[in-house]
């Protein structure tokens, strides 16, 4: 079972490369055919790569030192019970910065609920999920810093509540 799951991992990764590697034989000899619209084509993705490279650089140092300095042990220590705004910034940026497919992280998340996790840090943590770090780059060049900054900040903040409401419902269930 483990070796079909490795299988079907590289099938995938190589994918991506296959995919790129047909667009670039594709472009080639329609950039000789029409060098006109080639050159256009050509320059509007230097201009759109150049404005996205400071966002791609940022996004990549932070999801690069949330990974280096952040393990389990730490999430679990400071999403307990007595957490406080250390648990909400923690589980907004876990969820922000979070990656692949969210039934990956189903275990994880079981397995800190029973260490004591709070179900509102889980429920924020699942709503931030929906902001990605790695789109960024994209939202800002068609809407700008300032669109993509509230907009992300808002649904950040928005986690809080969304997370107190729904632990209060499922409590208000389990009594029942």
């Amino acid at each position: 079972m483990e070796t079909l799951k490795k299988t079907n991992l590289k099938k995938k990764n190589n994918f991506k490369w296959y995919f790129l590697i047909i667009i670039i034989l594709l472009f080639f000899p329609l950039y000789f055919i029409f060098p006109d619209k080639g050159a256009l084509v050509l320059n509007s993705f230097l201009k759109l790569s150049l404005q996205i490279l400071p966002a791609f650089l940022i996004v990549y140092i932070i999801m690069l030192l949330m990974n280096y300095f952040i393990d389990n042990k730490t999430l679990k220590k400071l999403m307990g019970e007595k957490a406080g705004l250390k648990g909400w910034l923690i589980s907004i940026l876990a969820g922000i910065i979070s990656a692949g497919p969210i039934y990956v992280w189903y275990p994880l998340m079981k397995d800190l609920q029973n260490q004591g996790v709070k179900n509102r840090f889980l429920i924020s943590f699942l709503y931030n999920r929906g902001i990605k770090l790695q789109w960024a780059p994209v939202l800002i060049s068609y809407f700008g810093w300032m669109y993509s900054l509230i907009l992300l900040l808002t649904m950040a903040l928005v986690s809080i509540p969304q997370g107190i409401i729904t632990e209060k419902l499922i409590d208000y269930k389990i009594s029942k």
